[in-house]
């Protein structure tokens, strides 16, 4: 059964205009989650805020936004005025421009969601946008409120549908510069090039979404079912060392290459 849509509106481009309806593409629902309790009762811990102050809790309607100025100073915003510097894109997608599908790294990706039609009038609309887009090779960029803020938002479409991404703001993503500009630019041996790729090949799989599967979570259920049976937990395992530094890397990558070749092809 699908999940309910969090969010509806329109999807407009120039005059056409359908109604669409959208979910996150991601859940974290199945994660484990831990409350924090008071050990001596096994109540919940509530949160609070407190004025270190007066020492006293501050109520819900005592609350305010404030952005800090200086040392202890800072300037109370409140919600009316914050609301009054919001965008009027709660609930349309406008999109009004685009960009080859290629040329927006995937660094600038935040948080994919699947954008459908929400009624079948409409689907025409939103179906030729898609067509559209594909056979192009073009992707749409628009603007968004959503989860309170203003987001810039890329629209891909996908199989039958749209896969809509929110994109990092350009202060979020550091310069690479900084981090990769140390890094020497000559080319390496074409013989070393050569045996990595072999490797590379050896080690080729098709994508499966068991390669991106959580053994800590699976550990941590196994934890709380064992504990559940009143069985004390097993010690973890202590850290695995650390390899020491690789002398001759033309001889490691020979010896990897014929480990590779005795192991069995369906293993990753």
């Amino acid at each position: 059964m699908a999940p309910r849509s969090f969010w509806k509106g329109y999807l407009k481009l120039s005059l056409v205009t359908c109604p669409v309806a959208m979910v996150p593409a991601i859940t974290e629902g199945e994660k484990v989650r831990f409350h924090t309790l008071n050990r001596a009762t096994g109540h919940r811990v509530e949160t609070a805020y407190v004025d270190p102050g007066t020492g006293e809790r501050v109520e819900k309607d005592d609350e305010v936004k404030g952005y800090q100025s200086g040392e202890g100073e800072y300037v109370l915003l409140e919600d009316e005025e914050l609301e009054s510097v919001a965008l009027e894109s709660a609930r349309t997608i406008d999109i009004d421009m685009f960009v080859p599908k290629d040329s927006i790294g995937s660094i600038w990706y935040d948080r994919p969601h699947y954008l459908v039609p929400d009624d079948p009038v409409g689907e025409e609309a939103f179906s030729v946008i898609r067509d559209a887009m594909e056979a192009t090779e073009m992707v749409g960029i628009s603007r968004l409120v959503l989860y309170r803020r203003e987001r810039a938002v890329m629209l891909e479409p996908r199989d039958r549908g749209i896969v809509l991404w929110t994109l990092r703001y350009g202060d979020e993503v550091r310069d690479p510069e900084p981090y990769f500009g140390h890094i020497g630019a000559e080319k390496v041996d074409p013989q070393l090039m050569s045996l990595v790729s072999a490797l590379i090949d050896e080690r080729r799989r098709a994508w499966s979404a068991d390669m991106v599967s959580d053994p800590v979570q699976e550990s941590l259920l196994a934890l709380i079912a064992s504990k559940k049976r009143g069985k004390r937990p097993q010690k973890a395992k202590g850290a695995p060392e650390r390899p020491s530094n690789v002398i001759n890397i033309m001889d490691a990558l020979r010896r990897s290459l014929a480990s590779e070749e005795k192991r069995p092809k369906g293993r990753n």
